[in-house]
């Protein structure tokens, strides 16, 4: 059956699916990422900024879209400091936000080549952004990778500043500041 015809359902992500969410990142991040950064830029991102991040996993507030026995694509929110990365790349500073002054943060999309254009990416943020309005937070930031930039412009978000992330290999990955 095409991918395309596939029903797709959504859930939290579990600790079982670290293995499917440790090939689908890298994959999406090649090749959907690969319209707007170089190949030196995405050697340097895949792992330390685009990665999966466990944290998010035990937290329950990552989602995974399912595709029969496959993962879809992911992504979700955090009410923890950490704005981008994986668990190889995050700062030490991982504690909570407070909801009362700090803003939740949409973190990690990524969607598999074969699932694009059937709204994955718009499910999840919709799901991300109802679980922290429902932990008590009234403002959302993104930090969003180019290509991520319109689903999340057409998701209300609006662009506060633009910036660059330093990677290992002495690349730089330039990202989208956005607040909703």
């Amino acid at each position: 059956m095409p991918a395309t015809l596939i029903p797709l359902t959504y859930r939290l992500a579990g600790p079982a699916d670290i293995p499917a969410l440790e090939a689908l990142i890298p994959l999406s991040a090649r090749v959907l990422q690969s319209g707007h950064y170089t190949p030196a830029q995405l050697d340097g991102a895949i792992g330390p900024v685009f990665g999966c991040d466990s944290q998010l996993i035990r937290d329950g507030t990552y989602f995974v879209a399912v595709a029969g026995d496959k993962i879809a694509g992911c992504g979700g929110w955090s009410f923890r400091k950490t704005a981008y990365g994986g668990d190889h790349g995050k700062p030490a500073d991982d504690t909570r936000r407070d909801p009362r002054t700090e803003p939740a943060i949409i973190r990690a999309f990524f969607v598999h080549p074969d699932f694009t254009r059937r709204g994955i990416g718009r499910e999840i943020v919709r799901l991300s952004e109802e679980a922290a309005r429902a932990a008590g937070y009234g403002t959302i930031e993104i930090v969003a990778t180019l290509a991520g930039e319109p689903l999340y412009a057409a998701c209300g978000y609006t662009v506060t500043a633009r910036r660059d992330i330093a990677l290992t290999n002495g690349e730089r990955l330039p990202v989208v500041l956005m607040r909703k």
